[in-house]
């Protein structure tokens, strides 16, 4: 898919402004940058960020309520989905945390944050941190299963956990499952007709 062909799709069906898609490209341009020296994303998939990695992380919009609340990206990497959703999120009583292990990414986060003015929380280990917030997003943390244990230890109130997931989505939800159920759903992909998006609720 074109780059104008998914700008087009996020300004369209999931109303990015003319604004945010500004933001999201001095975004994908300072990533590219620093990936010449960092490997933050692979390589190959340098030229289909905007689908591979843009619209993958900004489709989770449609499950978030940003009127109020707050959110937590665990393993946000180069900022996918965190970052993203920062950029779309225009209420400054919403709130985004960044979870990232790596001082390198953390620095690379904190830079293009502060160069976009976009108001975002960025944080390294989560066990050291306050975490609480009303959605848990992950793109490529940990398996679901690992991520349903995290959240209810690290988040003590109801939450949503918003997974993007490939192919083994019904396998790893069955096996994140075997000793507790939760009410979920999933959803489809805007980017690949064989992943999915979990959405698991949490009531802890």
């Amino acid at each position: 898919m074109q780059d104008k062909e998914v700008i087009n799709i996020l300004q369209k069906q999931l109303n990015f402004t003319s604004k945010s898609i500004a933001a999201l490209k001095i975004f994908v341009d300072a990533l590219i940058k620093a990936n010449k020296k960092h490997n933050f994303i692979s390589k190959s998939t340098e030229a289909d960020i905007w689908h591979r990695h843009v619209l993958d992380s900004a489709q989770l919009i449609k499950f978030i309520d940003f009127s109020k609340g707050s959110l937590s990206d665990l393993g946000t990497g180069a900022g996918f989905p965190g970052i993203v959703l920062a950029i779309f999120n225009n209420n400054k009583d919403f709130h985004v945390k960044l979870f990232e292990k790596s001082p390198v990414k953390r620095a690379f986060l904190q830079e293009i944050s502060d160069i976009l003015s976009i108001k975002v929380e960025i944080k390294g280990n989560i066990y050291e941190e306050n975490v609480e917030s009303d959605y848990i997003v992950s793109r490529a943390f940990k398996k679901l299963e690992v991520i349903i244990q995290v959240s209810r230890e690290i988040v003590k109130k109801p939450h949503k956990i918003i997974v993007l997931k490939g192919q083994n989505a019904h396998e790893d939800l069955k096996k994140a499952f075997k000793r507790k159920k939760y009410d979920y759903k999933f959803e489809d992909s805007m980017t690949n007709k064989d992943s999915k998006i979990i959405i698991v609720n949490i009531k802890n």
